[in-house]
């Protein structure tokens, strides 16, 4: 083995095993309150179609105050599985977010369920697989 080769071997090797930060996995209840439901209605304003989850971002008005929400979804593969396609929702899309607020109270929400652009209702993509799972809006 070369000295070069010896050297970025190396250097990959420290890279590899130094110390990284840990992402922890949030559960639902340590940032939402089940007991704080929330209907959001508004446009679309920007998508973030990733993993570990989708988060899209609306301005909802009320009372002719607008305020920027951030919505949490599950993650993309569970998305998927409920309905969603990467083009499901589209920036300047009129989406109905029915969801739970965050317990700091700032203006982001859990999404339950939604109503798209195109009238079809589709759940969040969280926890809501199994026996015991609710069924989308409208079924």
């Amino acid at each position: 083995m070369s000295r070069r080769a010896a050297v970025v071997a190396a250097v990959v090797l420290a890279v590899w095993i130094a110390p990284r930060p840990v992402v922890a996995h949030h559960s639902f209840a340590a940032e939402y309150d089940r007991d704080k439901p929330v209907t959001l209605v508004g446009s679309v304003t920007r998508i973030e179609w990733m993993n570990p989850h989708v988060y899209f971002y609306m301005d909802v008005t009320e009372n002719g105050v607008t305020s920027h929400w951030s919505v949490e979804g599950g993650a993309p593969t569970s998305l998927y599985r409920a309905g969603w396609r990467k083009d499901s929702l589209k920036v300047g899309d009129t989406v109905t977010v029915h969801g739970y607020l965050a317990r700091d109270g700032s203006k982001l929400a859990n999404m339950r369920d939604a109503v798209l652009a195109d009238g079809r209702a589709v759940l969040g993509g969280q926890n809501y697989y199994g026996p015991g799972a609710p069924k989308p809006p409208g079924q």
